[in-house]
């Protein structure tokens, strides 16, 4: 099943978002009702700065644009999209490839905030799949209900004194691992060269920049 561009990309950017976020719970004896908690309480934090009218659009822009970097972990997530590419690439080359991953989430981030309209993100319920392994399921609902709600699961393991969500599953799909699979096979196209695929993302990263309301546009090439 292949996702719209924009649910997608919203959703990764919402994955971003949650992956360093801590909530006060011990690692080692992290419950599905702690995952559940630090879920709800960081989406409704982020969602609280998109909706706050208060701030002005460049103000919403730059609070959120800082809450996404304190909280994420863009480094882990880029590095497990790079997959494979890892082990012909030069320290160098990951650490340009990391740079412009995050470039490239936070121009997604950028793209996307425009269609923000007041959606809420539930919790639902939760699973432990195995020790120190929760899924967390939520729905994502539009402002008047007048579309049927969407499934968000939230994968997270415990880290520190909190959780760390390492994927979001949107109606099914895993976003961090259909990512991995479109860098794979756009790196299997280029002679599995990270610095091509690195110019790559750098190059949609200007596109988004360039026409955000076209970002559909920005989509891996196959």
């Amino acid at each position: 099943m292949t996702l719209s561009y924009p649910l997608r990309f919203a959703a990764f950017a919402l994955m971003l978002s949650l992956a360093g976020a801590l909530l006060p719970a011990s690692a080692r004896a992290a419950t599905t009702a702690e995952a559940q908690q630090f879920v709800q309480v960081n989406v409704d934090r982020g969602l609280g700065i998109l909706s706050d009218k208060n701030l002005s659009e460049a103000q919403r822009r730059q609070e959120f644009r800082d809450f996404l970097i304190r909280l994420s972990d863009i480094r882990r997530t880029a590095l497990f999209t790079l997959g494979t590419g890892r082990r012909t690439a030069t320290p160098a080359e990951v650490s340009d490839f990391v740079a412009a991953f995050r470039n490239y989430a936070l121009a997604i981030y950028e793209a996307r905030l425009t269609a923000f309209s007041g959606q809420t993100l539930k919790v639902t319920g939760g699973v432990q799949r195995a020790p120190g392994d929760f899924i967390v399921e939520t729905t994502l609902v539009q402002p008047g209900g007048d579309t049927k709600p969407i499934q968000v699961d939230f994968r997270l393991v415990p880290s520190g004194n909190g959780f760390k969500v390492i994927d979001v599953g949107v109606v099914g799909v895993w976003l961090a691992i259909e990512e991995r699979d479109q860098f794979t096979s756009f790196l299997d196209q280029h002679n599995d060269s990270v610095p091509i695929l690195t110019h790559h993302l750098e190059e949609l990263t200007q596109r988004l920049k360039m026409s955000p309301q076209s970002s559909h546009t920005a989509q891996m090439a196959h």
